[in-house]
């Protein structure tokens, strides 16, 4: 099946930007359906943006709407999350995801079978 590994994460200050990449490998399945998670110490991992396979349906969490970008390049087998204007309460470990079921647009962890380690976003105030 898919293999999903993050890059990118790393240590800044709040206000900062990070551009996080998920590069895909093994086998992947043209119609799936990409997304991010984070999840903070204590927390439930919870959905960050999602994007349809064409691009043509993204869709964020409220908190991040405005501030980060999600993106994919088939070509390359990569999926991206631009994050500006960072702040403290964006820490997490962040997880890219895959869903291949045709057609879904989901929010839930559940819908997403293949999942990357994660990579650590940590925002100093």
């Amino acid at each position: 099946q898919v293999q999903l590994v993050e890059s990118g994460g790393g240590l800044v200050q709040a206000g900062d930007s990070l551009r996080l990449s998920c590069a895909a490998s093994g086998r992947t399945l043209s119609a799936y359906t990409m997304a991010w998670f984070r999840q903070a110490p204590g927390k439930e991992r919870e959905f960050v943006g999602g994007i349809s396979w064409t691009g043509r349906s993204i869709y964020y969490a409220d908190s991040v709407k405005g501030r980060f970008t999600i993106s994919r390049d088939n070509d390359l087998n990569m999926v991206y999350l631009q994050m500006n204007s960072l702040k403290p309460e964006d820490t997490a470990v962040y997880y890219c995801a895959a869903d291949g079921f045709v057609g879904r647009l989901s929010r839930a962890t559940t819908d997403f079978g293949a999942w990357g380690p994660g990579t650590q976003v940590t925002v100093s105030s």
